[in-house]
């Protein structure tokens, strides 16, 4: 994703409330699944997370990679996730 695309995603994305909340519970496939149904549906998508900021790191990665999807901005625990859905 070049910078042109990230920064008209992020315009798209400011007005955007969370659609998932990971919280004590952390990243379960429970919430994978959900995400994954977020960003069929949406393409854009926020995602609070409610933990620590080294775990905060670990979750976004670990979304991206399993739901083979782009982090577009990450502010506290706000991070903002893309996935192209060609159905669309």
């Amino acid at each position: 994703m070049n910078p042109i695309q990230k920064k008209k995603l992020k315009a798209q994305a400011h007005p955007l409330n969370p659609v998932v909340i990971i919280g004590q519970a952390g990243l379960t496939d429970a919430v994978i699944k959900e995400i994954n149904v977020a960003l069929d549906a949406h393409e854009l998508i926020k995602v609070k997370i409610r933990a620590e900021r080294d775990e905060r790191a670990a979750i976004r990665e670990q979304i991206c990679a399993q739901t083979q999807a782009e982090l577009v901005q990450s502010i506290g625990q706000i991070a903002v996730i893309y996935r192209l859905n060609p159905k669309k």
